[in-house]
């Protein structure tokens, strides 16, 4: 199975230039790319293959004028730009056929120097390193300071120097972990647990526990009003509204930090205290698009079973996802008895068949773990079948865009 590590990096003002110089000759690559398979496509002719474009848009593009500079950086980062382009291409057409699951995927786009997020990336050949000292030696940009939270469990095979919204950098290691390892990190357990995802609470759990929603866009909404009002009245392209700009990004990089902290430990709580753990696949793009969208994507819910996915496949525990129409808010958990659909404002119910008075979401956690098949035995639960490849939430530190701490 392979996880993502990723860590703070702290390059000097030399590194920074250096990286942008690689951000910028990949981002080239990439756009000559995509420009020379769309001009392929207009002009009817079949797309050149991914070795014709690597000897014209990089080896030859080096050796002329306009492109000399390509030579200034790796050019394991330009093949890997290329083959960003090539992944890109596939995955649309597999969507077209229908063999990609998911939403539909469109056409590579141009990359644009104002994008949010830039990377570049090193495999094995770039000979990238990690010195004694713990600095990241990485070719034509020198050894970066690296602020590690861990130690790296074996050889990483690749790594990926990325630059967010607010400037920060970060390294992200691909590691090949070893299953039997990481199942006997986790302790025995034989215990179960079904879980109602919701708004008033965050979750609530089979046997009674309820977690708060920490709400932590809700709570950073007066920063952020004032952040975003003080960047409307910068004038366009003034360094004043570049540093507001950064201004209203950090605001916002602090509530998505803290709110994959909490996901983070939360996930890996239920993961190491149970055995079979059971969820709702709830339709969460239909849910932002009501009145409660704000609150929905505050929530994060579809964040958070990402995560219990890939711990679960990970540590060895059973994951089950039952279906989002199984009435777990109007059956009895009791007697079975289905009693109708109740308003959202109804948060406690007396069952007409049996007279048991209900908590509306500990019942539905209880139906939720009774329909898993979790309510006998962990063991009869069904698998999730699909490996789980380079998860981009895996744990990282110190703020990282895609995983924040141990897990």
């Amino acid at each position: 199975m392979q996880l993502r590590y990723a860590f703070r990096l702290h390059p000097n003002a030399g590194q920074r230039a250096a990286l942008a110089r690689a951000f910028g000759c990949a981002r080239v690559v990439f756009n000559d790319a995509v420009r020379a398979r769309e001009d392929a496509r207009k002009a009817g002719q079949p797309f050149p293959t991914a070795g014709q474009l690597s000897r014209k848009l990089i080896t030859e593009a080096k050796r002329t004028k306009e492109r000399s500079w390509l030579g200034e950086v790796s050019a394991v980062v330009l093949q890997q730009s290329l083959r960003d382009a090539e992944s890109a291409y596939r995955n649309f057409f597999a969507s077209l056929k229908g063999e990609r699951k998911g939403a539909k995927t469109g056409p590579p786009r141009f990359k644009s120097r104002k994008d949010d997020r830039q990377s570049i990336r090193f495999t094995a050949n770039a000979r990238w390193s990690i010195t004694g000292s713990g600095w990241l030696n990485l070719p034509k940009i020198g050894a970066v300071k690296v602020k590690w939270s861990r130690t790296l469990p074996t050889t990483p095979t690749s790594v990926t120097v990325v630059k967010d919204a607010v400037g920060r950098f970060f390294a992200s290691f691909v590691i090949d972990t070893d299953p039997a390892t990481d199942q006997a990190r986790m302790p025995q357990t034989d215990r179960t647990i079904g879980i109602d995802l919701g708004l008033n609470h965050f979750a609530v759990l089979s046997d009674g526990t309820k977690i708060d929603s920490p709400r932590f866009l809700r709570r950073a909404e007066k920063k952020l009003k004032k952040a975003q009002k003080e960047l409307s009245r910068k004038q366009k392209g003034s360094r004043n509204r570049a540093k507001a700009r950064l201004k209203v990004a950090r605001a916002h990089a602090r509530v998505a930090d803290a709110r994959r902290e909490f996901h983070h430990q939360l996930s890996t709580r239920l993961i190491s205290e149970n055995q079979g753990i059971a969820v709702e696949d709830l339709a969460v793009a239909g849910l932002a698009r009501t009145r409660l969208a704000k609150s929905v994507h505050d929530a994060g819910w579809a964040q958070f079973i990402r995560m219990l996915e890939y711990k679960a496949e990970r540590y060895g525990r059973t994951l089950v996802k039952i279906g989002r129409f199984t009435p777990t808010s109007q059956t009895c958990s009791t007697c079975g008895v289905v009693d109708g659909p109740k308003p959202l404002n109804v948060r406690e119910w007396t069952c007409s068949a049996c007279g048991t008075v209900h908590d509306r979401d500990h019942n539905a956690a209880l139906n939720v773990k009774t329909a898993a098949g979790l309510a006998a035995s962990a063991c009869r639960a069904p698998v999730r079948p699909e490996p789980v490849l380079a998860q981009r939430e895996e744990t990282g530190s110190h703020g990282f865009p895609t995983g924040n701490r141990a897990a």
